[in-house]
């Protein structure tokens, strides 16, 4: 599948649902239920190839693991590319392309040094990976600065800034994770229209009332099922 056919799913108010599958099981399983494209959670990716999120897991392993869901489903595959394992935006497109997936996320935390990279390193950054790609690759620019804030309207004037600044730089989507508050939420999303948004959250309709245009559950199956599997295993004790 192409990437002009997971771009084209992106359509404000009628959003995209992505759950969010790690291995090559799940990822059928997505598939079989009918939804059209399959996304990747990279903290349940890493946890199953025995590592912590936040880039631990070795990038040979994590694109292996892409490599195996793309190639078990007829489905687009987007990849939670983290903030790009360390590698030069040329070097992460051809690596990641070679996968089999069309789209990705890339977050705008340097795992490295800790913190938000600057905002025109960032924009930067996702201009390499857009040239490096062309049309070939639907980029999702994760913007982290929701992350443990404890003011979220405090923190809209970065994120509405740094979504622009990934947009002109070539990202065809922008995520906010974890903004919760929905009239935050709805601000962002008119501040950027028409552009895309990614948002989190289980109230499908609500979201699309806002305009989102993509939806993911993150890691919440996977954590889900750890925790259906962790009660049944101690009911079989």
């Amino acid at each position: 599948m192409t990437a002009e056919t997971l771009r084209a799913l992106h359509v404000p108010g009628r959003p995209l649902v992505l759950p969010n599958a790690w291995d090559a099981d799940t990822a059928r399983l997505v598939e079989e239920a009918g939804f059209p494209v399959v996304a990747t959670s990279s903290v349940a990716v890493a946890a199953a190839l025995g590592y912590p999120d936040g880039e631990k897991a070795p990038v040979e392993e994590m694109f292996a693991a892409a490599a195996r869901i793309a190639r078990a489903v007829s489905v687009p595959v987007t990849v939670d590319a983290e903030g790009g394992y360390r590698l030069t935006g040329a070097e992460f497109t051809q690596r990641l392309l070679a996968t089999g997936a069309v789209g990705c996320n890339y977050e705008d935390t340097d795992h490295t040094a800790g913190g938000l990279r600057p905002v025109d390193e960032q924009a930067a950054r996702l201009a390499v990976v857009r040239a490096a790609a062309g049309p070939d690759l639907v980029i999702n620019a994760r913007i982290d600065v929701f992350l443990g804030a404890p003011d979220e309207r405090a923190a809209l004037p970065e994120a509405i800034a740094r979504a622009r600044a990934y947009l002109a730089a070539g990202a065809d989507c922008v995520y906010p994770i974890l903004l919760r508050d929905t009239e935050v939420l709805a601000e962002f999303v008119a501040a950027v229209s028409p552009a895309a948004v990614n948002a989190n959250g289980a109230d499908f309709a609500a979201l699309a009332g806002l305009g989102v245009a993509r939806i993911s559950l993150g890691a919440g199956l996977w954590r889900a099922t750890r925790a259906w599997m962790a009660g049944h295993l101690k009911t079989l004790r």
